[in-house]
């Protein structure tokens, strides 16, 4: 089991790469669907990129075999886990979270999020198996 963040989903949509899959069942919290949504949309709106190659992203991402999961302990650990790396925010925190309480690696091409909460889980890139 590998738990995916939205950098690693997206980069796995955008490429086709198999490198999730590869490593296992992914999973993710509910927070993984409305990060991708919301960064795509963002996107074209920007004008980074053209409304039908964000539509084309969006569906590629939705098409990944991501289950959603949301343990009863996932607030309350993201919560410590945030308050432990003095981070904010607890958007990254839930994908470590998620990572510890399945007692499974994070996949994530975050470069910031690795060196961040690397020592509390094992965290990989997209290029890692």
């Amino acid at each position: 089991m590998l738990v995916v963040d939205a950098s690693a989903a997206l980069s796995i949509a955008s490429s086709g790469a198999d490198s999730g899959v590869r490593n296992g069942p992914m999973v993710a919290p509910p927070l993984l669907w409305s990060e991708v949504t919301s960064f795509v949309n963002r996107a074209a709106w920007r004008g980074d990129v053209a409304r039908p190659v964000a539509s084309d992203l969006l569906q590629k991402f939705l098409l990944l075999p991501i289950e959603r999961r949301i343990p009863h302990d996932l607030y309350p650990v993201a919560t410590e886990i945030a308050t432990a790396l003095g981070w904010a925010k607890t958007y990254d925190a839930e994908y470590v979270a998620l990572a510890r309480i399945e007692g499974c690696r994070l996949l994530t091409a975050d470069g910031r999020l690795k060196r961040g909460a690397g020592h509390l889980v094992e965290i990989i890139g997209p290029t890692e198996r």
